[in-house]
C-alpha cells in the first residue's frame, strides 16, 4: 500500500471518475477513441492546440489516449448525459505543478460545459496533488477560455508560458 500511495504522486496513472452536476469525467480509454477523433477534428480545435496534427485521425485519437500504465499526462473525457463533449488534458511539470488543457466540441461551446468539466478535474487533481499548483496557459485574446480559466479560479500570473504568445495562469496549493 506504501508504494502505491507513493506511486500515485508522481503518477497520473489510475484517475478516478468524478461526477458534477451534469458531467461524467473519466480517463479515456481506447473505446472513446472514436468520439475523440469527431469532437477533436474540427480546425477550431486542431488551429489552437499546437500539439494536435490536422486532420486529426482516428489513428491520433487512439495515440491520444495512449495506455494504461504509469504516466505524466492523461486525458479525460467530459461527458453529458453519455456523449462527449469535452477532453481534459492533466500534465504532470516536474515536481510542484500540474498543467491543465482542454478542449470543448462545437455543439457543446457556450454552455458552460468547459468551465464544468475544468472545475470537476481540478478536484480530481486536489485530492490527488493537494501541494502542487495547477496552472494553464492560455493566449490574452482568447477570451473565451481566458473566461473560463477565471470562472474555474485561476489568475493570469502575469508571466509568458513556455508556448508562444501565451499566459500562465495559476491556481494556488490547496
Amino acid at each position: 500500500m506504501f508504494f502505491r500511495t507513493l506511486a500515485s504522486r508522481y503518477s497520473l496513472s489510475n484517475l478516478p471518475a468524478h461526477a458534477t452536476p451534469r458531467l461524467r469525467l473519466a480517463p479515456l480509454v481506447q473505446a472513446d477513441a472514436e468520439a475523440v477523433q469527431a469532437l477533436t477534428a474540427d480546425p477550431a480545435i486542431t488551429g489552437v492546440v499546437d500539439f494536435l496534427p490536422e486532420p486529426f485521425t482516428l489513428d491520433h485519437a487512439r495515440r491520444l489516449i495512449g495506455r494504461r500504465k504509469p504516466r505524466k499526462d492523461c486525458f479525460l473525457g467530459a461527458k453529458a448525459d453519455g456523449v462527449l463533449v469535452a477532453v481534459i488534458g492533466l500534465h504532470l511539470r516536474g515536481e510542484h505543478a500540474v498543467e491543465i488543457g482542454y478542449w470543448v466540441g462545437g455543439a457543446a461551446r457556450g454552455r458552460g460545459y468547459g468551465t464544468e468539466a475544468v472545475s470537476g478535474a481540478v478536484a480530481i487533481l486536489r485530492k490527488r496533488f493537494p501541494h502542487r499548483f495547477i496552472v494553464a496557459e492560455c493566449r490574452p485574446e482568447n477570451t473565451a477560455s481566458r473566461g473560463l480559466l477565471i470562472k474555474a479560479g485561476f489568475r493570469d500570473t502575469g508571466d509568458e508560458g513556455h508556448r508562444p504568445g501565451r499566459r500562465i495562469f495559476s491556481l494556488d496549493p490547496a
